[in-house]
């Protein structure tokens, strides 16, 4: 399909004819730039470059179960040019003996020449015939081309007919001649080339909506809803994954930093420590209170910390943290317990002989433990050693910061390789055996 740009008249018109076949009136809207012509009444493809109209074809009408979406003869403007769709055609491919089809059409103004649209599955491209050759290069086995600076990876090549024709061409199209066309892609662009015998079109297509295209040729309705994954369809996750771990770098650098800070900071100090037995055979009343020690500086946290000899056995702690000063009282309890053995895995662990907790915004002052030990009787002593610091830093709250970005920069990523999984699914490189519906086409 070669786009070269015409002399217009110095008043563009219709030029008027009659089918030679049917006597239908027939209208020529590219002018001399017309190569073949079809005949809407009898389904005759004629020479309009031939002053009789030699009849170059007929063929059978297709079925009206997939008229043209842009009627011949409506016009819209493209970038800023008029355009009017003069021609369009229907071309098929096959895989695994399974039809695909898509449309193109022709579109002509009388100062710019020829340009296209293809639709299919509703994606639309907007396509125009290249002046220059892309450069082919091997990469790791996969042919990609250049042009213009941008790389394109290889999609697809199939074998395409044209299985139906409608208004003029400016080449010599026929029903049932079949190319080979080859896409590589960039989205949102691609680059077609097709082979006819030794002579190679290339063209380049852009990815559009179908909205776009209805505003621009005031067509009536909505555009058909485009339907699974297109080769050069842009992914509306690209941006956002890009965006999304950007900020995700920069917060956690920040955490990083705001972490580094608490723990230059914080005084990490003892404040109290005590080693004691409990008897799992006493009876009677088992808590008791320890020495008080003093807690200084600002309000911060206070780590608690349980270590144990518990051997297959377990202890109960019932803690409350009381001000003795003002009464305040912090009430907890933590278990500690530790379980070892042997089955037909092997050797395995359970739980641990130590334990911490966190008490948030501690105030300073005097304080005091009432500690309160429970456990399964009959297991002799168990001894534990209980320690408190002052001011540690927790770097819990970090961890749920960085997690808590990190769950939507994930999810955006996943749907972004989903994408790119669905699209690449109905290539010639598909990642797996892929069965859906929406591949198989080419522009």
């Amino acid at each position: 399909m070669s786009a070269g740009v015409p002399n217009p008249p110095s008043t563009p018109h219709v030029k008027a004819m009659n089918c030679p076949g049917c006597g239908a009136a027939l209208s020529l809207r590219s002018f001399t730039q017309a190569v073949t012509v079809v005949c809407d009444s009898c389904h005759s493809i004629l020479d309009a470059q031939d002053p009789q109209l030699k009849i170059l074809q007929q063929f059978k009408k297709a079925t009206g179960e997939d008229p043209p979406l842009i009627p011949v003869g409506t016009r819209g403007t493209i970038r800023g040019t008029p355009y009017e769709a003069v021609g369009f055609q229907r071309r098929t491919i096959q895989v695994e003996g399974i039809p695909y089809s898509w449309h193109e059409y022709v579109l002509f103004n009388p100062y710019k020449g020829f340009r296209y649209l293809t639709e299919y599955n509703g994606h639309w491209n907007d396509t125009s015939t290249l002046r220059a050759l892309p450069t082919l290069n091997a990469f790791a086995g996969n042919v990609r081309v250049t042009y213009l600076g941008e790389t394109y990876r290889h999609f697809q090549t199939a074998q395409a007919s044209t299985t139906y024709v409608l208004g003029e061409f400016p080449w010599q199209v026929r029903v049932g001649e079949a190319n080979e066309v080859t896409d590589y892609v960039s989205p949102p662009r691609v680059l077609s080339s097709e082979r006819s015998g030794n002579e190679v079109t290339w063209s380049m297509g852009e990815y559009i909506s179908g909205r776009d295209i209805w505003r621009t040729f005031a067509l009536s309705g909505d555009p058909p809803a485009p339907i699974g994954v297109y080769e050069n369809q842009p992914s509306p996750f690209s941006t956002d994954t890009k965006t999304i771990w950007t900020i995700f770098g920069a917060f956690a650098i920040f955490l990083l930093l705001m972490m580094l800070g608490f723990s230059s900071f914080a005084r990490d100090e003892q404040a109290f420590q005590g080693a004691y037995i409990f008897d799992t055979n006493a009876r009677g009343e088992t808590s008791f209170v320890t020495d008080p020690f003093e807690l200084k500086g600002r309000i911060s946290t206070l780590e608690l910390s349980t270590s144990t000899n518990v051997d297959n056995n377990w202890i109960y702690l019932n803690y409350a943290l009381i001000n003795q000063d003002t009464g305040q009282a912090y009430d907890f309890g933590r278990e500690v317990s530790y379980y070892h053995g042997y089955d037909s895995d092997g050797s395995w662990t359970e739980g641990s002989r130590n334990d911490s907790v966190a008490i948030p915004s501690v105030p300073p002052g005097t304080y005091f433990l009432r500690v309160e030990p429970e456990s399964d009787s009959g297991h002799g002593t168990i001894h534990y050693e209980i320690t408190a610091k002052r001011d540690v830093p927790q770097f819990s709250f970090f961890g749920i910061a960085l997690l808590a970005l990190l769950v939507p920069a994930a999810l955006i990523t996943w749907r972004s390789i989903n994408f790119e999984h669905l699209r690449w699914a109905e290539s010639d490189h598909a990642p797996m055996e892929s069965s859906s519906d929406s591949g198989g086409d080419d522009d």
